[in-house]
């Protein structure tokens, strides 16, 4: 596996240049020289030409245009490897520079970003490259660190979007046509998406535009409810310009964190908007691949079943598939409390008067807390493990700004300047940016440190970004409740050995200490998520079911937006921007598979 050491940040000091070098550069036209010459070694199926252009610690990320895959390929050796392999197939011509710009993050490091265009045999092609000046015996070089290869359409088949949209006039006949698309009463759809949070709304909604007849099955009453029941107080974390939507962007008023109640409402307005296909209150029981490959799903619907034959399914069930992690420990039938889960919370008022004790120390768990804090109840937050801290005040402009914040470039260009470079690259980059969000939240992670709340700051001190991609926990984005544990208002237990049992009047840590409760809530997240798909598929075909979450060595997420190991078989998942990116990307298979 690489890591953030291994991996090298390319400052004016290991090139052997002033920032002034790149700093007063003419981006346009340096970045117009060198994708010249990248077209004429990459339509000659020159490699070595190729591989001359970059620098010898280069990264080159590929989603889909080149791979078929999500792949990312670091230093000369690997490079070059791919591209023996790789470019002939290919075909990649007519390449277009779209703009240049300079990025100066820091002091000591800077380079132009340059965004092309370009064609593959399939379909057309977006792109992004990294240039810095390398220092040699007759002067420096422009050569690229980072470059990017990233399929958007496939040839005969484009999103039915502006001049294809439909513009005959409906008079009167709308309602009838969307009943009859959605009630699939003589016909089966080509996919069904198994749940109808955000992951399943997008991917829909881009199959929808590609002509892919898709069905959405969501267990709840209402698109939304898996927001609009969860605790009172719960918020997203995520600024707003990050969390955009496919085709419809939250409108300019939107707050920046987006209560989930308001989110909920947004998510059955967007499944209407963009006419997608929902079954509500319906259960997705089994599925059976046959002979064909086709699906045989089972759905109850209300107070019938139906069996529809589909060629793809996919699994858009939430993070952990919503099952909770429970943890089972011992003496639970004798304590004389409630026990619950924070899936099963609502409100804190619900347990006013009551001694409460939180077990967790990450987003829920401090976001519970603080509301039972808010409301004068009694609340221990219960910590485990350690946690990484962040302030959303000191962290999301240093993270977002520039990129995903307002000022900045379109949804789909800041898209493209986050997912060109590959994770170990951001891991190493995001080392300085976690020490400088530390700087600035000193006196909040002081004071922490000073109550006895464990900290750390990420794998190789990473911060946030890795953490989200191997586990989608770990951290608490702080937008209160570390002060209110600072100032006592939430009381603490941290204790690395847990639990070790339940009493009959609150619960006993592996210190030995006993603390009193009346209510012990688990905001402990969520299970493995293949176990819910598990339970659909069956075990022989369970069995082959990937890892999820992790990164291996080349830092591509293993399990997600892709096949399971099962033909036609396929999962989304992950947050707002995860999923608006990655929906696009999944959604491009499915029209290949089934045109050839």
């Amino acid at each position: 596996m690489s890591s953030a050491q291994e991996t090298k940040l390319p400052t004016v000091t290991s090139l052997g240049v002033s920032i002034d070098t790149i700093t007063n550069a003419d981006p346009t036209t340096i970045a117009t020289r060198w994708l010249e010459s990248f077209a004429q070694a990459v339509q000659k199926n020159n490699v070595d030409g190729v591989v001359s252009l970059l620098t010898d610690d280069a990264w080159w990320r590929d989603v889909l245009a080149m791979t078929w895959d999500f792949r990312s390929f670091h230093n000369k050796d690997e490079i070059q490897a791919f591209l023996h392999d790789r470019l002939s197939f290919a075909r990649m011509s007519q390449f277009k520079l779209s703009f240049a710009a300079i990025d100066n993050p820091y002091d000591d490091l800077a380079w132009i970003r340059a965004h092309y265009t370009f064609e593959s045999h399939v379909g057309g092609c977006s792109g992004v490259f990294r240039l810095v000046p390398v220092s040699g015996p007759r002067g420096s070089t422009w050569k690229a660190f980072n470059v990017f290869t990233n399929l958007e359409s496939l040839k005969g088949h484009p999103e039915s979007l502006g001049p294809l949209r439909d513009f005959d006039p409906n008079h009167g006949k709308w309602l009838d046509k969307r009943r009859r698309e959605s009630e699939y009463a003589d016909r089966d759809p080509e996919v069904l998406v198994v749940g109808g949070g955000q992951s399943g709304l997008e991917i829909a909604a881009r199959l929808k535009l590609l002509g892919v007849d898709t069905l959405i099955c969501e267990k709840q009453a209402r698109v939304g409810d898996q927001w609009r029941h969860r605790y009172a107080a719960l918020c997203l974390h995520d600024v707003v310009w990050y969390d955009h939507m496919p085709y419809i962007p939250f409108p300019e008023n939107w707050p920046v964190y987006c209560p989930a109640q308001k989110l909920a409402d947004w998510l059955e307005a967007y499944a209407k908007s963009m006419e997608l296909n929902v079954w509500t209150s319906t259960t997705v029981r089994d599925a059976k691949q046959e002979a064909d490959g086709k699906w045989a799903v089972t759905v109850d619907r209300g107070d019938t079943s139906r069996v529809v034959r589909v060629d793809h399914v996919v699994f858009a069930i939430g993070v952990g598939g919503g099952t909770p992690n429970m943890p089972d420990i011992p003496g639970k039938e004798k304590f004389q409390g409630q026990i619950l889960h924070s899936t099963q919370h609502d409100k804190a008022l619900d347990h006013a008067g009551k001694k409460v004790v939180v077990v967790g120390a990450c987003t829920s768990a401090h976001d519970i807390a603080s509301d039972y804090a808010d409301n004068g109840v009694d609340v221990t937050l219960y910590q485990r493990s350690p946690t990484y801290i962040m302030t959303c005040k000191e962290g999301m402009p240093r993270i977002m700004k520039g990129v995903y914040w307002e000022g900045g470039p379109p949804t789909d260009v800041a898209d493209l300047i986050d997912h060109s470079l590959p994770v170990w690259f951001k891991k190493q980059f995001n080392r300085r940016v976690t020490r400088d969000i530390a700087e600035a939240d000193s006196a909040i992670l002081k004071g922490l440190d000073k109550r006895g709340f464990r900290m750390h700051f990420g794998d190789e001190d990473s911060g946030l970004m890795v953490m989200v991609l191997e586990r989608l926990g770990g951290y608490y984005l702080d937008v209160g409740a570390s002060q209110k544990i600072i100032d006592g208002d939430i009381k603490l237990k941290s204790d690395p050995k847990g639990i070790s049992q339940f009493t009959e009047t609150g619960i006993k840590s592996g210190d030995g200490s006993e603390l009193k409760a009346d209510v012990v809530l688990f905001a402990t997240g969520y299970g493995d998520p293949r176990e819910p798909i598990r339970k659909i598929l069956g075990p022989e075909l369970g069995k082959k079911l990937p890892q999820i979450w992790g990164l291996p060595k080349e830092g591509e997420v293993p399990g997600c937006w892709k096949e399971l190991n099962i033909p036609n078989c396929w999962l989304i998942m992950g947050n707002f921007a995860m999923c608006r990116f990655y929906s696009k990307r999944l959604a491009l298979p499915f029209v290949e598979d089934d045109n050839g």
